[in-house]
């Protein structure tokens, strides 16, 4: 098939240099109009067009609500992800409610981003999402690669955090971080968590765990974001006069802080599936009670 705008190439064929799929159907029209052309609404016409023809609707929903958040229509690509997910395979239901956390907090819609990143962290202790595995493929602008368990409930404990910091519930974050912090620690979660203490009037164990991003005791120390967020956040405790603010857990959140104790513990339905990480941290915690 001839190139879309006749473009010819002695080395490389014309969807290689574009990275855009070969063919002639909605989707492959989908992606050289949001790729080659640039036209993102002309993207989403042949976007819904290849869904309504079963053409790769996987690919076709995701691309399209990515799309959309883009030219901001975020709202209406949440209700295209909702209305027909369920044409989608088994295997692209995680990939679409990322893309879901990610419009939700593009909207600000603050408690449905915490459910899903609540359902999420479930179906990873439960086996469900790594297949009772440690490890998953991932695959981002085009590319593949592994991720742990680890990596992902930490990534997931981070956006849980970030998100109960909006309600703004600091009481609720400051314990999702602390257990994303025992999972795989990293100086960014540190600096969200220092400001949870801060906001909470505790201004000697914030210090302490600003220092260690200062200090270079944590993965990421390093990062020049990291220890000027840090250096930020010290020179305003000592300096401002911040006012204590006390935030009271709701019945859900209650609920959740005791599923994360289980999921230090013995919450698996049941324990054949209880992923090893889960036992590392029980064990851990078992030290620090020492």
């Amino acid at each position: 098939m001839e190139a879309p705008n006749s473009e010819k190439s002695t080395e490389y064929p014309f969807h290689v240099i574009h990275k855009v799929p070969s063919g002639d159907g909605p989707y492959v029209q989908a992606k050289h109009a949001q790729l080659v052309k640039k036209e993102p609404e002309a993207a989403i016409i042949w976007f819904w067009k290849a869904i309504n023809a079963g053409d790769r609707v996987d690919s076709a929903l995701k691309d399209m609500a990515v799309v959309m958040k883009q030219i901001g229509r975020a709202e209406e690509a949440i209700e295209a992800i909702k209305s027909f997910r369920g044409r989608c395979s088994k295997q692209a239901q995680d990939s679409l409610d990322n893309v879901l956390i990610d419009l939700y907090k593009k909207c600000g819609k603050v408690e449905e981003q915490i459910n899903m990143l609540k359902r999420k962290l479930r179906l990873i202790y439960q086996g469900e999402a790594f297949n009772g595995k440690l490890t998953k493929t991932a695959r981002s602008h085009g590319k593949k690669f592994q991720v742990s368990v680890k990596q992902e409930i930490s990534r997931l404990l981070g956006n849980l955090g970030w998100a109960y910091m909006q309600k703004p519930n600091y009481v609720a974050a400051e314990v999702v971080y602390k257990k994303a912090q025992m999972v795989d620690p990293d100086a960014n979660k540190a600096c969200n968590l220092g400001f949870c203490l801060i906001k909470q009037g505790r201004y000697d164990e914030a210090q302490y765990v600003l220092r260690e991003v200062l200090e270079g005791r944590l993965p990421g120390s390093g990062d020049s974001k990291s220890i000027k967020r840090a250096q930020q956040l010290l020179m305003e405790m000592e300096t401002e006069n911040i006012n204590e603010e006390i935030f009271e857990f709701n019945l859900d959140d209650e609920e959740f802080v005791k599923g994360l104790e289980k999921m230090m513990d013995d919450w698996a339905p049941s324990r054949s599936k209880r992923l090893p990480i889960f036992e590392q941290i029980s064990s851990f915690r078992d030290q620090l009670a020492c």
